[in-house]
């Protein structure tokens, strides 16, 4: 292996992972958290609001600097396509996110303040959906990455 090859392999498996741990950390335990926690619905998401924009800046950063480290340890397309996916997952999710924004500062209440049936709020509801839908594959991009970079080491490490 390369020295290249021995450097980018440790330090894109190292921020994949990173990224990952703390995708699945702001998914399964602050938002649950924040929603069961804090007294409205509102400052919930507001708090979760707050730390989705960091969290896709980093899927953004971490996936290209994924696919240029992969250039040197040459550990496949697989590689570059799972961090690709991770980049591409987050603008992604950072622009609905943003639309997400929009759409609440728009509504000028509560989101909880609208009827079940408020088209406002379906419209909400799905473009949440789309924005949980981006996150789950950045974090699959993310992982396919991991289990191609862990197997081209692997095979070019000596028995």
């Amino acid at each position: 292996m390369s020295l290249r090859a021995s450097v980018s392999a440790p330090a894109s498996l190292s921020l994949l992972a990173a990224w990952t741990g703390i995708a699945v950390f702001i998914a399964a335990v602050v938002a649950p958290a924040a929603f069961a926690v804090l007294p409205t619905r509102a400052l919930a998401g507001a708090l979760v609001g707050r730390t989705l924009p960091v969290l896709f800046a980093l899927g953004i950063f971490v996936g290209v600097l994924v696919v240029i480290l992969n250039q040197w340890m040459d550990a496949g397309r697989t590689v570059a396509w799972g961090a690709s996916l991770l980049a591409l997952m987050c603008v992604a999710a950072m622009l609905v996110e943003r639309r997400l924004r929009e759409m609440l500062g728009a509504i000028g209440a509560p989101m909880e303040s609208l009827a079940a049936s408020d088209v406002r709020r379906a419209a909400f509801g799905r473009l949440h959906g789309v924005s949980v839908l981006l996150l789950g594959i950045a974090v699959l991009g993310a992982c396919v990455a991991v289990a191609m970079i862990a197997r081209a080491v692997s095979l070019r490490s000596p028995p």
